[in-house]
């Protein structure tokens, strides 16, 4: 049998394929019907087992293991189509159809925010992009913004979560895990990072750096060039041109941005120093409470997955069977748990959606350390 031959084969397998997958998934519609009716949850962890367990036996030792990745697969689109005809709202949906109604038809043009830093800090910029009349409550730490959220002191939050160069924002993600919040909306703000220091001071004077680890890490190339140059790490950009206008000294350079050269007196010693000229670092804006805006067309959300072969492959199935584009998978380790790590999914879809909202719903139902971030729009 040459390849010609084969493929027309398989052709027909597909057809008997086909035919027979809608017939198990009408049939599957009815089990849906007689579990809502008697009040019976889809999952049947041992019905599966066993299912799985025959087709291996079936399909013998060398096929084994695909025929279980096949029933997997086959279970978990099954078990999201039967979800999708029982339907039924959770604590969460509920909560979710509820901001769709009490949430403004505009986003707020001032409020009271929180900002790492000080005056001059990216997370200022980005959030006078977001508010054009924000009244700014700086904090040392991002800890300090999401506790000032939190506690109700602030309104809103602006944190950075991500840079096309250096990444993801560690330290950031890992807070999420700890604080309750939802994101209402993002923006992606260009970075232009600028070697920053006094008057007349000649590259050859500067002794130290100092600035954020992630504008470091942007500008790793330009610091392998200097020799005998200590790299300090502060709690910002702003900070640190702060800290070199305060200084007293000659020795000492900034990586920071042009806006606070202006804002502390500082000249600008080399505007060419990050790694990459098409730099950015995507901002979110949080909130104590859900809030979904018009036009939302971004859903983020975290949960912790099975420790086992295949179960991130089976949630990320999930998404592609209702044709959802995940756009970004971040994993944390947690803390105190042996290979256990907590999932961060970005996803571009309509949560008014009804397939949408289903699915957030499967998820809070199923996952024990699932938690919905939000449902926003991004500002490029």
């Amino acid at each position: 049998m040459d390849i010609s031959d084969a493929r027309r084969e398989i052709d027909k397998i597909d057809v008997e394929l086909t035919e027979l997958f809608v017939k198990r998934m009408k049939l599957s519609k009815e089990i849906a019907a007689y579990k809502k009716d008697n009040n019976l949850p889809v999952f049947d962890k041992t019905r599966e087992r066993e299912i799985i367990n025959k087709a291996a036996d079936r399909a013998g030792k060398d096929m084994e293991n695909y025929i279980s990745v096949l029933y997997t697969t086959l279970f978990d689109v099954s078990r999201s189509y039967q979800k999708q005809l029982i339907g039924g709202k959770t604590e969460l949906t509920g909560e979710i159809e509820k901001a769709f109604e009490e949430t403004e038809e505009v986003f707020p043009a001032r409020s009271v925010v929180a900002c790492q830093g000080v005056e001059g800090a990216y997370s200022q910029y980005a959030c006078d992009k977001l508010f054009s009349m924000p009244s700014i409550m700086y904090f040392n730490r991002f800890q300090g913004v999401f506790q000032a959220v939190e506690s109700g002191l602030c309104k809103y939050g602006i944190l950075p979560i991500e840079n096309s160069t250096a990444g993801s924002v560690n330290e950031v993600y890992d807070l999420m895990r700890k604080h309750r919040f939802y994101i209402v909306r993002s923006i992606k703000l260009r970075i232009d990072h600028n070697l920053l220091v006094k008057e007349g001071t000649k590259l050859g004077d500067v002794k130290e750096i100092i600035s954020h680890q992630q504008a470091l890490d942007q500008c790793s190339e330009f610091l392998k060039t200097l020799k005998d140059v200590k790299i300090t790490v502060c709690e910002n950009t702003a900070a640190a041109a702060k800290a070199v206008a305060e200084s007293g000294r000659n020795d000492i350079a900034a990586i920071s941005s042009k806006n606070c050269a202006d804002l502390y007196g500082l000249h600008v010693l080399s505007d060419t120093i990050q790694n990459n000229d098409n730099n950015y670092t995507r901002f979110i804006c949080i909130s104590k409470k859900l809030e979904i805006y018009p036009g939302a067309d971004k859903i983020s959300m975290m949960f912790s997955i099975a420790h086992k072969p295949g179960a991130l492959y089976n949630v990320i199935s999930r998404f592609s069977s209702l044709g959802l584009n995940l756009t970004k998978l971040e994993s944390r380790p947690m803390p105190g748990k042996d290979f256990e790590f907590m999932f961060y999914f970005d996803l571009n879809a309509n949560i008014r959606e009804p397939k949408v909202l289903k699915l957030i719903g499967e998820f809070d139902d199923e996952f024990d350390k699932f938690t919905f971030l939000g449902s926003y729009s991004e500002i490029i």
